[in-house]
């Protein structure tokens, strides 16, 4: 295995013994206990409107990292051109503060995410231009910034994270990694502490558009793998680096592909309007959730897996059960696709962006 403090480092067949250390103490943040279902089978909760801002989160990855590691706030990313961070209050759903990220030498900074990496840290990825030229003629690559919420200031340097040969970078916030393809290789760095993992799969010669690392870091799923035969996402079992098993079924592209928090369980996302619930290991199908009109963008467990919610192309955020795969309710005020959702990690609210903008629910108990 290899360790370095590079983003271009990164699972090798060491991968599982590493990255279980580096995520224990994520997977022990999870808060245990939720409000679900009363024993009628009727939910003892719904979800009510908090806020709704212009801006986004991630829009092809987990926005899970949005959310602060208390639950108090969600960092969203202003539109194109704005070059700035609202902090938004989940208490009171009032804007807590503004942030203007800014790096030397560089313009026209727009920010794709913002996430959580500690208390008062976020991880921003983002692109920008060399001051005083042309952007056609100077656009950076996708850069990885630490910026200081308490001083409004870069925390240290800035990392060239999508350069040389790099594609399908995504951050993973429940495992705390940026993940990277390349050449049959995905690395694997932890903007937190600069350590890098990587993990080559001889048999993988096409890029993923999707993939998702399980958080006991034992499995990896692929999917949209290029002039792939089949829209099924493929596993690869990280201690051998091998493919082992397919989720079969999906009569379209997944879209995306999401473990549970504890990895017993696996969600896609697809194209035929669909999401399905997954067992982990074993890969058999356990419940298939129907109901979104056209193709499901996204799927997100609780923290405690009870509950998934999905955002689709119908304008619609769905919050379903996974015990039993019942539609618990229907979130409608989108007037726009929705491209990611995810709950906030004590499962009290619910926030799900659009291509530009982002709105919030808050969790409100209603039984007896």
């Amino acid at each position: 295995m290899r360790q370095t403090a590079k983003p271009q480092a990164a699972v090798t067949a060491c991968f599982r013994v590493f990255l279980l250390v580096s995520l224990v103490a994520a997977v022990a943040r999870q808060i245990p206990a939720q409000a679900g279902a009363a024993p009628s089978g009727k939910p003892s909760f719904l979800w009510s409107t908090l806020a709704h801002l212009e801006g986004h989160l991630a829009l092809d990855y987990s926005p899970a990292g949005a959310f602060s590691p208390n639950s108090q706030t969600l960092a969203v990313a202003a539109r194109q051109g704005q070059q700035k961070v609202v902090l938004l209050n989940l208490a009171n759903g009032g804007i807590e503060k503004v942030l203007h990220p800014a790096v030397s030498g560089l313009e026209n900074l727009d920010i794709y995410s913002a996430n959580f990496i500690g208390p008062s840290r976020l991880f921003l990825m983002a692109r920008g231009a060399l001051a005083g030229k042309k952007r056609s003629e100077s656009e950076t690559p996708l850069l990885g910034l630490e910026w200081n919420t308490d001083t409004d200031s870069l925390a240290g340097k800035v990392d060239t994270i999508g350069a040389n040969g790099y594609r399908s970078v995504r951050y993973f916030p429940q495992i705390g990694f940026v993940g990277m393809y390349r050449q049959s290789t995905f690395d694997l760095w932890d903007p937190a502490n600069g350590r890098g993992l990587e993990a080559k799969i001889p048999e993988l010669t096409e890029r993923p558009r999707v993939y998702a690392f399980s958080p006991d870091g034992h499995w990896l799923i692929l999917a949209q793998i290029a002039n792939a035969a089949s829209p099924d996402p493929v596993v690869v079992q990280l201690k051998t680096d091998q493919f082992v098993n397919s989720l079969r079924g999906h009569h379209g592209a997944v879209m995306s592909v999401v473990f549970s928090r504890d990895s017993t369980k696996v969600a896609t996302a697809c194209e035929d309007g669909n999401v399905r619930i997954w067992s982990a290991p074993g890969w058999k199908l356990l419940r298939t959730l129907s109901g979104h009109q056209g193709p499901v963008h996204w799927a997100e467990f609780s923290s405690d897996s009870q509950w998934i919610a999905s955002a689709g192309e119908d304008d619609t955020v769905r919050v379903w059960s996974v015990s039993s795969g019942r539609l618990l309710q229907t979130l409608s005020e989108s007037h726009h696709p929705v491209r990611t959702v995810a709950f906030s990690p004590n499962g009290r609210y619910l926030a799900a962006t659009t291509d530009d903008s982002v709105l919030i629910w808050k969790r409100i108990h209603i039984g007896p």
